[in-house]
Formats: C-alpha cells, sequence, structure tokens
C-alpha cells in the first residue's frame, strides 16, 4: 500500500480563507489557475498535495508570500514580520472625543490597559529576563486571541478558515496555554528556572510600591490603580 502524502495542515486552510475573502467560487479560481474545479476542491480539503510550482502560482494569484500560504509567516507580503512593519498605536482612537456614556467607558478602558502594559513592560524591560518576558506576552497575546475570536466568531458568516484551531476547542487550549505561561512566569519571577529560561536574580527582582509608582510613572500610575481596584470589584476582592 502505497503511503499518502504528507499534507501541509495550513496550505488548506489558508488558500480557502483567500478565495472566500474575494468572494470567488472554486470555479473561477480553477480556471484562472489553469486546473480543474476537482482538483482545487481536493487542495482546499487537504486531501491531495499539490506541487511547488502550484504554491508560487497561488502565492502570485493572491498576492501573498509562499511563506504565509504555507503558515511559516503570518505576514502576507513577506517571509518575516519586524518590528518596522508593527504600527504605533492608533492614540486618536483613544483620546478621541466620545458621544455616549458606552463609547467613554471604552475610551476609558483603553487608557486603563494601555496606560497599565506601559509600566508593566517597562519593568520586564528592567528586569531584563527573556523568558519572563516572553511568558508574560504568551499571557497576554493569549487574552488578545480569546478575545478576537469571541468577536470574530459572533458573526456565523465569518470564516473560520482564518484560525488553525478548530472552533469547538480553542477555547479550552487557549485557557490551557495561559495558564502554563503564568505558571512559568511566576517560576521565573520567583527564583526557579523554566525549561531553557534562568530564573530572576534576586537582585533584579523589582522592588515596587504605590509611591514609587506614582513617582516614576507619573502619567500612568492612575491607569494602573484603576485597573486594579475595578478588577477586583469584578472578582469579589474589593477592600471596600
Amino acid at each position: 500500500m502505497s503511503q499518502s502524502p504528507k499534507i501541509n495542515k495550513n496550505f488548506p486552510r489558508i488558500i480557502t480563507l483567500l478565495r472566500e475573502e474575494k468572494g470567488l467560487s472554486q470555479k473561477q479560481v480553477s480556471t484562472d489557475l489553469g486546473i480543474s474545479q476537482p482538483l482545487l476542491s481536493h487542495y482546499e480539503k487537504g486531501t491531495r498535495e499539490c506541487g511547488l510550482d502550484f504554491v508560487v502560482k497561488v502565492a502570485d494569484y493572491y498576492d501573498v508570500s509562499c511563506d504565509y500560504l504555507l503558515g511559516r509567516s503570518a505576514n502576507r507580503k513577506s517571509g518575516q514580520i519586524v518590528i518596522s512593519d508593527i504600527p504605533e498605536p492608533d492614540r486618536s482612537v483613544i483620546l478621541a472625543s466620545t458621544k455616549s456614556k458606552s463609547e467613554m467607558i471604552d475610551a476609558l478602558n483603553k487608557k486603563l490597559i494601555f496606560n497599565s502594559l506601559n509600566i508593566i513592560f517597562d519593568i520586564l524591560d528592567k528586569i531584563g529576563n527573556k523568558g519572563l518576558s516572553t511568558e508574560c506576552s504568551c499571557l497576554l497575546s493569549t487574552t488578545v486571541y480569546i478575545i478576537f475570536r469571541i468577536l470574530y466568531s459572533s458573526n456565523p458568516k465569518n470564516s473560520q478558515n482564518m484560525f488553525s484551531i478548530a472552533e469547538h476547542i480553542y477555547k479550552s487550549k487557549a485557557h490551557a496555554l495561559q495558564i502554563i505561561a503564568e505558571n512559568n512566569a511566576e517560576n521565573i519571577a520567583n527564583g526557579l528556572p523554566v525549561a531553557d529560561y534562568p530564573s530572576v536574580d534576586r537582585t533584579h527582582r523589582p522592588e515596587l510600591s504605590t509611591k514609587m509608582i506614582e513617582e516614576k510613572y507619573t502619567d500612568f500610575s492612575s491607569s494602573i490603580f484603576n485597573l486594579i481596584q475595578n478588577t477586583e470589584n469584578r472578582i469579589g476582592l474589593s477592600k471596600f
């Protein structure tokens, strides 16, 4: 019995997503690419493997990189995203005048979160531990990922082909990743090495207090204090 070819799990999902984003039918795309519709259907389902020439042809057709098609990069145009490719946060969105109470609350929460993150990343930068920064970033990134999927999936018309993890299991996997990242960060911060990451030396652990935060982070301190209070109110840990 011949062995089935190894299919790149990302390629079928991504070429389906790109076609659906452009509102094209399989018939139209197969005609444009010079293949039969049944063959394109096999490629999109992942039941057949295409050659490298077809990957290049699809990349040219959708104006994306081959690395993006194969799931090797989240950047559609080039193989690797660099810091200079990422735009700065649009402060005009945060500082824009608001008209309704809900918009005012949204603007306030944005400020609290963004300003608090400035403090967190500055502390991480001063600690200078790669493992701690990596795990804390993972914890934050996974939270953003969950929020985005909740919003994205609220409309059933949105194609789930944007994601490689199925909708019915992503939450459990994401929550598990959050717990792992949180535990790793806590262990590293408290002097326990994790995997290849060394722990934070005692001399590098931050000495923090309300007064110190107010003096060091004049523009942002009220944000972290309010965020703490609001969060503890919601989880029932408020002292008052």
